[in-house]
């Protein structure tokens, strides 16, 4: 309940105390008897204005002050009430105080002195000049008294108004300097993406030539640095209320696949195990801000990473039915450190880092589990940490999705396979919970595609298994298959599918018939696995992107950027063109046909969306389409939506991530250049 609140309910309840007092002083007195239902009028009328909030709290203040003025008036006529007049009324110069109004104070002391000089006549005209006299005195008196109150009161007002004004200043100062500080912010970071694109741009080339420890450690040092300059930039636009959606049609198992693909990539020193749990029945294709859910998966992902010394991480991600599509919940186990209680309260609340300490294990700026929760937020979503010290913590999400495709992300043919057998030796994990993440994820995963699993710990129970049935498909760890991998070398030839999940520097044996499954392990390769090559239930969304020979200019003011860009795109077969300027872009497009202009959007004399308009038109004098795409550092929230209403086919922000430029290329480049390895499998 607010201060003001408090201080009307305050109000209100001597005001009641007061019409009690006069009612019954009025049947006593036998006053005037009509008056006292007015007055329970007025009572019933004070707390339902309050309680329905009725007027702006001005104008009930008033209402207040004048029901208080005409029950002060009423009694303060009577010549019985000689003695109260200044009692009241100095009560209601004092509670009126709290509201901080030097008007309400002058109005109550101009009635004090008309009550007081209706008083004085009445003792003139009633009582002789002894009487007369005597109350003189007391008259004098009580306006003292009544002015001393008044004048301790309006101090008191005054004091407190320049207090107010004082914070107000100071408020109105910390306002500022926080929004200079979060304008540096965005700005430093918006800066520092350029030379950070150069950084990791030129050691991306370096490294598909040759690769070295050194090379790899800048590569590792800038892709750490730009995700920080991203985190900044996330954290500054959600503490400014500038975060901005920007939803679009993605596929489900291209994100899971964008989480394994930044979990291969990263520092893995403790050789974490990862089990990805995606139900089958999460509808194929929704609408949502694709982008904030990946760094929401990746932040999640890599303070689960941080925080482990051992173990693994389960990642569930499934879905809830609404009237509105889903509710995408995804949740994210780990085994590390886990939190106290103090810290679960403090991660929704801003900065959190388990060791801030200098000499910290861990890395990262602290901003992770803000930006989520941040995000989370404009999504109306909600979040929720469990975790106790030393047990592992699990956060789960829940965000609304509207769905485009509501067939499921996975599904198989259960006339071709029915029984399976999911064989892992416990005693290999030294962390009990890892055991329990691959049973759950087995588990969901034949549930959802209506599949009869099958357990087993050892040979023994997985030929007793296929005595009784027909099993179609065996799956195992690579030391499950090292234990007996002549056995299982075996049973291929009798048509069972033996598939091994194994890490990248797993070597399969000479003339060996196992499937290898890469790690980290997840639904969609087993379902393609099972569907066997029947091409028609699994949706394939990753497309091989055929780029060669196509004719693309690249407009960017920076030098080195046109470097960067230029020997990216080279590798993929495609031949590459620069201008240094707008003006130039428009001269060389005058004189050339491109399949696609990548614009930079901050440059001199001419800006990339001035420049693009120009282009479309001489486009359409020239009988041609073009396809533009902005390439820029600018990549505040919103950024791509304006981009797009603005006219550009797609947006890149820098630096270039491959996954992005891929995703781009393959909405914008008609279907017959991005030719599908999938489509509906």
């Amino acid at each position: 309940m607010g201060q003001h609140k408090r201080i009307h309910i305050f109000i209100i309840g001597v005001l009641n105390i007061l019409c009690l007092t006069y009612i019954i002083v009025s049947i006593v007195q036998e006053w005037e008897l009509w008056v006292p239902p007015l007055m329970i009028i007025g009572v019933i009328g004070l707390w339902l204005m309050h309680i329905g909030q009725l007027g702006d709290e001005r104008n009930r203040e008033i209402f207040y002050l004048l029901y208080a003025m005409l029950i002060t008036f009423f009694h303060g006529v009577h010549d019985d009430s000689f003695f109260d007049i200044s009692v009241i009324s100095i009560l209601m110069l004092i509670v009126f105080s709290m509201l901080n109004h030097i008007l309400y104070l002058n109005i109550l002391l101009v009635e004090f002195f008309i009550l007081a000089i209706i008083q004085l006549v009445m003792v003139i005209i009633q009582y002789n000049d002894t009487y007369y006299s005597l109350n003189t005195v007391r008259i004098a008196l009580h306006i003292m008294a009544e002015l001393c109150v008044y004048l301790a009161c309006s101090m008191l007002i005054s004091n407190n108004s320049e207090k107010e004004r004082v914070l107000g200043e100071r408020e109105k100062e910390i306002d500022t300097y926080a929004k200079d500080t979060e304008d540096f912010l965005t700005n430093i970071s918006h800066e520092l993406r350029t030379p950070v694109n150069v950084v990791n741009g030129m050691s991306t080339l370096i490294l598909k030539n040759e690769v070295t420890p050194q090379v790899k450690s800048i590569y590792d040092a800038g892709l750490r640095l730009s995700r920080q300059i991203e985190d900044i930039q996330d954290y500054t636009e959600i503490k400014r209320g500038d975060l901005i959606l920007e939803e679009e049609q993605y596929i489900i198992t291209s994100m899971v696949n964008d989480l394994l693909t930044s979990f291969r990539m990263s520092d893995n020193a403790n050789n974490l195990e990862l089990v990805v749990d995606l139900d089958p029945n999460v509808p194929t294709v929704m609408i949502g801000d694709i982008r904030k859910i990946h760094k929401m998966l990746r932040h999640l992902l890599d303070n689960a990473m941080k925080f482990t010394r051992k173990g693994g991480i389960y990642v569930k991600i499934a879905g809830i039915k609404r009237e509105y599509g889903i509710n995408l919940e995804i949740e994210v186990t780990d085994t590390g450190i886990g939190m106290t209680r103090k810290e679960k309260s403090n991660v929704s609340k801003g900065l959190y880092q388990a060791n801030k300490k200098r000499d910290r294990s861990t890395g990262g700026i602290g901003l992770g589990l803000s930006i989520v929760y941040g995000f989370i937020h404009e999504m109306e979503g909600f979040a929720l940490v469990e975790s106790a010290k030393g047990s592992g913590t699990t956060v789960r999400i829940s965000i609304p999705q509207k769905v485009v495709d509501a067939t499921p992300c996975l599904s198989i043919d259960t006339n071709l396979v029915r029984n399976i057998i999911f064989y892992v030796k416990a005693e290999k994990f030294d962390v009990p919970e890892v055991r329990d993440f691959y049973s759950k994820m087995a588990m969901h995963i034949a549930a959802g595609l209506r599949l009869n699993l099958y357990s087993a710990s050892d040979t023994n129970e997985i030929e007793e298994i296929m005595d009784k049935i027909e099993v179609s498909h065996i799956f195992m760890g690579v030391e499950e298959y090292s234990a007996n991998a002549e056995y299982f070398d075996e049973i291929t030839g009798l048509g069972i599918v033996v598939v091994v999940s194994a890490n990248p520097d797993f070597v399969k044996p000479v003339n060996s018939r196992i499937v290898v499954m890469q790690k980290p392990l997840y639904g969609y390769p087993i379902a393609k696995i099972l569907n066997d090559g029947n091409k028609a239930y699994i949706y394939e969304e990753e497309t091989s992107l055929s780029l060669e020979n196509l004719h693309v200019l690249i407009v960017d003011d920076e030098p080195m950027n046109l470097v960067v860009a230029s020997g990216l795109f080279n590798e993929y077969g495609m031949i590459t063109d620069t201008a240094e300027s707008g003006l130039s872009a428009i001269k060389k497009f005058a004189e050339n046909d491109y399949d696609i202009i990548f614009m930079d959007h901050m440059m001199p004399e001419m800006d990339g969306v001035e420049a693009m308009k120009r282009l479309r038109l001489i486009a359409r004098d020239k009988g041609v389409s073009i396809n533009v795409i902005a390439l820029t550092a600018n990549a505040v929230s919103g950024a791509r939506e304006m981009f797009m209403r603005e006219g550009f086919d797609g947006f890149i922000s820098k630096p270039i991530d491959i996954t992005e430029f891929e995703r781009v290329m393959k909405k914008v480049l008609p279907k017959t250049v991005a030719q599908s390895a999938g489509g509906k499998l």
